[in-house]
């Protein structure tokens, strides 16, 4: 596990876009953490780092977007998702145990669909306006490897 300091925006993305450097096939990062926390600069800097160029927006109206890189990102956005039924619809397993690169912000309303392993990044707040406490944990032997990556972190603020 990993605990760190965001001090601004750019830290968020850029701590963000070396956890996208890391990533690989398969991947399914779940972020956790109230409105404003920071969920969506964080996943732009994932999906930057995993080889996205170009504007990576929060899809909270479509619920998911689709952008190409070496393996695909999918975004998801659950805020308006009312049940986690509603992501049958969408084939959603296609896209968290398919070939790409899996972000979910919101995760925590996934319910019951939670995947049994997944990179877990939880954002709060913190005291001063811009900082952000982001703990990042690997759950599930697939992301075992995670614990030595997380380790050697050396971005700013840590």
């Amino acid at each position: 596990m990993l605990i760190w300091l965001s001090r601004s925006e750019e830290d968020t993305y850029l701590f963000g876009k070396w956890i996208g450097s890391n990533t690989k096939a398969g991947d399914i990062i779940l972020l956790f953490g109230q409105m404003g926390s920071g969920k969506t600069v964080l996943s732009r800097g994932i999906a930057h780092g995993a080889g996205v160029s170009g504007m990576v927006n929060s899809p909270t109206f479509t619920i998911m977007n689709s952008y190409s890189a070496l393996h695909p990102v999918f975004h998801f956005d659950l805020y308006r998702l009312n049940e986690p039924e509603e992501l049958y619809d969408l084939d959603y397993e296609d896209y968290f145990f398919g070939i790409g690169i899996t972000i979910v912000e919101w995760a925590e309303r996934l319910d019951y669909l939670l995947p049994e392993e997944y990179l877990k990044i939880s954002i709060s707040r913190e005291q001063k306006v811009n900082e952000r406490k982001i703990t990042v944990c690997p759950v599930g032997s697939r992301y075992a490897a995670w614990k030595e990556v997380l380790q050697n972190y050396e971005g700013i603020g840590s």
